[in-house]
């Protein structure tokens, strides 16, 4: 049994899901900034209440699941992102205080300050996500098993790149969860926002593709691509991955416009769309790097714990990857359905 191909894939599912789930809710945060009115802004804040601190779980459970199973890799990456980790932690923390205080406050600057750290907050994680993101793509300089680069290596105009581009597909999560959950004007309004952050989405995609030629052709040459040829083979045999994310895009805004469609599409698709979207991609980005944990210095192998230590720990996360699994489940099922006005706190 390849115990280090496992728990890759497991870290890799954990973190899917969160960018999923949290993805969503950061998506919401950013949107409410732009709502029409306190009553509006409580009422897409409800649509997460009851789920926005437990799909952070995610995020824990992939950082501590690197941590244990890949020592190795845990310590070259975490010292190449120390600022923009940072950022994210102090992001969502702050967040998290905004979410709660915003309700108690009653003076209006004070109401202002806590909307605006949630929106901030919101913003912020995001970014600093995809900065992340971004500098892992490029790569992480190393000496030996050390990172040896400098405390500004992850800050790169691609990192920007990849920085903004999560951030407006946290916005494209957000706003097909609202299209879900509300109705009426803040439904039409969600679509609206949807619509430009999926033509936003699919922008960036392509700037972050094109950039990848740039970076190392190790990004890109699994695909059979690089800047001076085209290997037909390899291209088509993973094609399926980004030309199901393109049927998506094109479906999804079909469904958030209305174009061309004889009757409307009923609401939970468009969400199920935006995340077949963020499926390709992620499945695009694991191909490419794959089988590198570290791009281009330690593969999944290279840095795995020892065997037995692995196995013991699958042996716990068997027992308790379900049962947040089903938790999970059980949450989002008890508080399905639409959102009114006058649901959650008032500010």
């Amino acid at each position: 049994m390849d115990l280090p191909l496992i728990w890759a894939v497991l870290i890799a599912v954990a973190v899917m899901l969160y960018v999923l789930l949290d993805g969503m809710d950061l998506g919401v945060g950013m949107l409410s900034a732009f709502a029409a009115s306190d009553e509006e802004r409580n009422m897409m804040n409800a649509t997460i209440e009851p789920v926005w601190d437990g799909n952070e779980t995610w995020l824990i459970l992939g950082g501590g699941g690197l941590f244990a199973a890949f020592p190795l890799a845990y310590a070259v990456i975490m010292p190449a992102v120390y600022l923009p980790l940072l950022l994210m932690l102090a992001a969502l923390i702050f967040r998290g205080v905004a979410f709660e205080f915003r309700h108690k406050a009653v003076r209006k600057p004070t109401r202002l300050f806590w909307n605006g750290a949630f929106y901030g907050g919101s913003f912020a994680a995001a970014f600093a996500q995809g900065v992340i993101l971004g500098a892992f793509i490029t790569g992480i300089e190393t000496d030996g098993r050390a990172f040896a680069g400098g405390e500004f290596d992850w800050l790169s105009p691609f990192s920007l790149l990849t920085g903004v581009s999560v951030a407006i597909g946290y916005v494209l999560l957000g706003a097909c969860w609202l299209v879900l959950k509300t109705e009426g004007e803040t439904q039409a309004k969600a679509k609206r926002f949807g619509a430009r952050a999926l033509v936003g989405v699919s922008l960036c995609f392509a700037l972050v593709s094109i950039a990848t030629l740039f970076i190392d052709p190790r990004v890109t040459e699994r695909w059979g691509v690089s800047m001076n040829h085209i290997e037909p083979g390899k291209l088509l045999l993973l094609a399926p991955i980004p030309f199901v994310g393109l049927l998506a895009a094109v479906q999804l805004l079909r469904d958030l416009t209305g174009f061309a469609m004889r009757r409307a599409a009923p609401d939970w698709r468009p969400y199920v769309l935006a995340a077949t979207v963020f499926l390709s991609g992620y499945l695009g980005l694991a191909v490419s790097l794959f089988p590198w944990l570290v791009p281009f210095q330690f593969t999944i192998w290279d840095a795995a714990a020892r065997d037995n230590a692995l196995g013991l720990m699958l042996a716990g996360a068997a027992v308790m990857l379900p049962a947040i699994l089903a938790y999970t489940a059980y949450v989002y099922s008890l508080f399905w359905g639409k959102v009114k006005p006058g649901d959650g706190y008032h500010a």
